[in-house]
């Protein structure tokens, strides 16, 4: 199984791309599709990792997941 920290950190990243994607759309005059469907999968992914967590996550802890799972990429 994943691990919850992958999940909220690939979750979010997700959705922090999904932003400008539907700006860019809704300024060309597009349906912002591949917009909404991003956000909706990251909204999927964080909600499996606060689900997959016991106790769930602050938003203290986001800073410190985005940090365990740079050092397993990097090492």
């Amino acid at each position: 199984m994943i691990d919850s920290d992958v999940l909220l950190v690939g979750g979010l990243l997700v959705a922090a791309f999904a932003i400008p994607a539907g700006f860019s759309a809704f300024s060309e005059g597009r349906p912002p599709r591949a917009a909404a469907v991003a956000l909706a999968l990251g909204a999927v992914l964080v909600a499996a990792a606060v689900l997959q967590r016991p106790g769930g996550y602050s938003p203290a802890q986001i800073p410190a997941a985005f940090a365990r799972v740079a050092a397993r990429l990097l090492h």
